[in-house]
């Protein structure tokens, strides 16, 4: 059975732009390590949260650029999963912006590691003690533009999922659905 030449116009062309997203969050994670291995940056837990968002995303266009669902439903179910990642990772990237900018007074008091804080603690308490913040998550070791890493990783969730929604919600350029094939 041939595919519908109407359809699969569309499927190429989402193809590309979801094989483009995944390329963007593995470029975004290669210049967070470069940071942390070539300019001695060491990431904060929430540094290392929005690392994980940004893989995750990865993983869900990776997915999706290779699957090349040819369902409305199967590249809606990619869109949604990939705007979960982006909201997740903009969520944190949201709350590390608003440690930064808390008063001198207000901010906490440096806390324990990741790696110690994962291997002591039992995960729910861990990640309260992640989202409570410590000092190093409120200091702004780089900017570019005026605008801080979670800065940028915040505009990045929000880019990647409205393209990754775009991409994976619309209707092929010609398609008309047909209720028996």
């Amino acid at each position: 059975m041939r595919a519908d030449p109407r359809y699969t116009l569309g499927v190429h062309s989402t193809w590309i732009v979801n094989a483009g997203g995944a390329l963007a969050c593995v470029l975004l994670l290669g210049f967070g390590y470069f940071l942390e291995y070539a300019e001695g940056l060491a990431p904060c837990p929430l540094c290392v949260l929005q690392r994980v968002a940004f893989a995750v995303l990865a993983v869900v266009f990776a997915a999706a650029a290779v699957h090349r669902p040819r369902s409305r439903g199967g590249a809606r179910a990619y869109g949604v999963a990939a705007g979960i990642a982006a909201a997740s990772g903009a969520g944190i990237a949201g709350w590390h912006i608003r440690l930064q900018n808390l008063p001198p007074g207000e901010v906490p008091e440096c806390g324990p590691g990741l790696e110690y804080m994962l291997s002591t603690f039992p995960i729910t308490e861990s990640i309260a003690m992640i989202f409570t913040g410590s000092g190093e998550c409120a200091e702004v070791s780089w900017s570019f533009l005026s605008l801080g890493i979670p800065s940028w990783a915040l505009i990045w969730f929000i880019v990647l999922g409205l393209v990754s929604l775009a991409n994976n919600f619309r209707t092929p350029p010609g398609f008309q659905p047909r209720l028996f094939d």
